[in-house]
Formats: structure tokens, C-alpha cells, sequence
């Protein structure tokens, strides 16, 4: 179990913007890139977005494709979600963890955190 570690949610307006970090001590064997995950009150956890370890395409959930970008520094072991374009379907708690070659993810999870847009 590799520790996560997520910030950088909070309460913003439609329209607004918000930089996720998700700081990760390691990689689990058998895993195919990190990935931000996010749950909406009384929906499931759902993919979001995902960056390859081996640095090749990426991923987005199409309700976010354009208004999302992730990004990762190896030097600071830390995955981002930078998030333009908020709307106020895109509250919820957002989790990073690792995924498979399918975008199943571990089932590890960190505490999250909560990004609030407000109408």
C-alpha cells in the first residue's frame, strides 16, 4: 500500500479554478498510472482522469475533457488535477490512486478532498 495524500479542494464558483496535488510515496507493482477519482453524494466513484507511468496518453472522463489537465512531477512525487471551468456538477470528493491497464483502481484509498462549486 503506497500512502496518498490529497489537497488542494475547497469552495469556489462556477467558472472558477482549482489545483489538486496528490502526493504519493511510491508505485504499486502492477499498476498502470495514477489516476484522480472523484464521488458525487449518492453516486458511485468514478474515474476522472489518468497519467501513465510510463508517460503515455492520458486519460479524461468525458464530462471533463477540455476543463481538466493532469499533470505529474517525479521530483516531488505528486500528481495534479488543475481544474478550469468548474461547474456545479463537478462538486464531490476527489481521490487519487493508482489504477490498472483498464482504469480499475487499487483499493487503497486516501481521505480525499472535497471540492465545492457553488451556482
Amino acid at each position: 500500500q503506497v500512502p496518498l495524500v490529497e489537497s488542494g479542494g475547497g469552495l469556489v464558483q462556477a467558472g472558477g479554478s482549482l489545483r489538486l496535488s496528490c502526493v504519493a510515496s511510491g508505485r504499486t507493482f502492477g499498476t498502470y498510472g495514477m489516476g484522480w477519482f472523484r464521488q458525487a453524494p449518492g453516486k458511485e466513484r468514478a474515474i476522472v482522469a489518468g497519467i501513465p507511468w510510463s508517460g503515455g496518453s492520458t486519460y479524461y472522463a468525458d464530462s471533463v475533457k477540455g476543463r481538466f489537465t493532469i499533470s505529474r512531477d517525479n521530483t516531488k512525487n505528486t500528481v495534479y488535477l488543475q481544474m478550469n471551468s468548474l461547474k456545479p456538477e463537478d462538486t464531490a470528493v476527489y481521490y487519487c490512486n493508482q489504477y490498472d491497464s483498464v482504469l480499475i483502481p487499487t483499493s487503497f484509498w486516501g481521505q480525499g478532498t472535497q471540492v465545492t462549486v457553488s451556482s
